[in-house]
């Protein structure tokens, strides 16, 4: 873990801790992660940083040899944890590929809002918390990761990315240095 600082105007982006997801298999035990990202977004809002929550509600057009599946979501599908105690100020975005920047408003809201940095967390690992954090990286943010605030569906997928990923992209963390660093 190396994270060094964060920039007076850092916000955190939550990435899919959504019922419809919450529910599957993962590797670490969801409650923790869930525990640990509601603890990141009540440490921003207490400081008056800005909170991203991002729900998906399907995926890219594109063939792939591993998928889901196109399918009809249950109506709750999307609905947050209620551990993440969204907040009116919250911003909201509903993607439909892995990251959150393609096809959304984020990058125009967080240029709005004066971000520098942002803190990325969620599921999983590999898709939606990696595809976010190198948008993130290639649109000039730093960028932070809360390893207990995230977790995947295969051990050596999240391992792959927290130990070789995330150092060349920005820096990681526990949720306790990250809220001890905010300014």
């Amino acid at each position: 873990m190396t994270v060094t600082a964060l920039d007076p105007r850092t916000a955190l982006v939550v990435v899919d801790l959504q019922k419809g997801i919450l529910g599957l298999p993962t590797v670490h035990p969801v409650a923790d992660v869930v525990k640990n990202a509601g603890a990141l977004a009540d440490a921003f809002r207490a400081r008056g940083l800005p909170v991203v929550l991002v729900t998906v509600d399907g995926g890219a057009p594109g063939r792939t040899e591993q998928s889901f599946g196109r399918r009809e979501m249950p109506a709750d599908w999307a609905d947050l944890a209620p551990e993440l105690n969204q907040h009116p100020s919250d911003k909201t975005v509903l993607k439909r590929t892995w990251g959150a920047f393609t096809g959304t408003d984020l990058d125009a809201y967080l240029k709005g809002e004066g971000v520098t940095q942002v803190v990325v967390v969620g599921v999983a690992t590999t898709a939606g918390v990696e595809s976010t954090a190198r948008h993130a990286h290639e649109n000039g943010y730093h960028v932070t990761l809360a390893v207990d605030a995230m977790t995947d569906f295969s051990p050596e997928a999240h391992d792959n990315s927290v130990q070789r990923i995330f150092p060349r992209i920005g820096e990681t963390g526990t949720t306790a240095e990250i809220v001890a660093l905010l300014p």
